[in-house]
């Protein structure tokens, strides 16, 4: 039962903070009037996150908590049949205002998840989205580093199938991306 509260005041959390955000964005007009580069905003966030994970329990209470307050957020179940899904991910993610990834244990086993968050970080930059890191049973120096066991397999995979260029581009990414302030679901008893 403290399990379900602890993981209740964590999602509030978040929601909440996501709220605030979406409710201080400039509407999309005004943004397109003051850079004819940023893309075509479609979604309020995109939710990054290790499907296995989270997805029937912690993403699914945040997805709802999400609609309830009507913030328009992108996950993957929003693809289509037929939809090239790299692509699909790619659009999502520009056609956002912000970005929240959720870093869980397994996060960087998944090379999809590392290649959205390559895309993420770069959409930062050039666009100056919002990047929101949430740290789900994981602490942020285990992803800045990669020091638990689960992150220094992954590694060890990733260095036997991908190019050493590819592999060092993930690790940076993953320890830019806890450079930036997030919510650690330990902060929150």
């Amino acid at each position: 039962m403290l399990h379900f509260f602890i993981s209740c005041s964590f999602l509030c959390v978040i929601s909440y903070f996501v709220l605030w955000i979406v409710k201080r964005q400039k509407p999309v007009e005004e943004k397109h009037l003051l850079d004819n580069y940023t893309p075509q905003t479609k979604y309020d966030v995109f939710v990054s996150f290790r499907g296995e994970d989270i997805r029937d329990g912690f993403l699914s209470h945040l997805i709802m908590d999400f609609e309830r307050k009507k913030i328009n957020a992108f996950v993957d179940v929003k693809l289509e049949r037929g939809d090239e899904v790299w692509s699909s991910l790619v659009g999502a993610i520009k056609g956002s205002s912000i970005s929240l990834i959720i870093f869980s244990q397994d996060y960087a086993s998944s090379h999809w998840c590392l290649e959205e968050l390559v895309t993420i970080l770069e959409c930062r930059d050039k666009y100056g989205q919002i990047l929101i890191p949430v740290f789900y049973k994981v602490e942020p120096t285990d992803v800045r580093y990669q020091s638990s066991k689960s992150y220094q397999n992954a590694f060890a995979k990733h260095q036997r199938r991908y190019e050493t260029n590819k592999v060092q581009i993930w690790r940076d990414s993953l320890k830019k991306s806890t450079q930036i302030s997030g919510i650690a679901s330990s902060k929150y008893p």
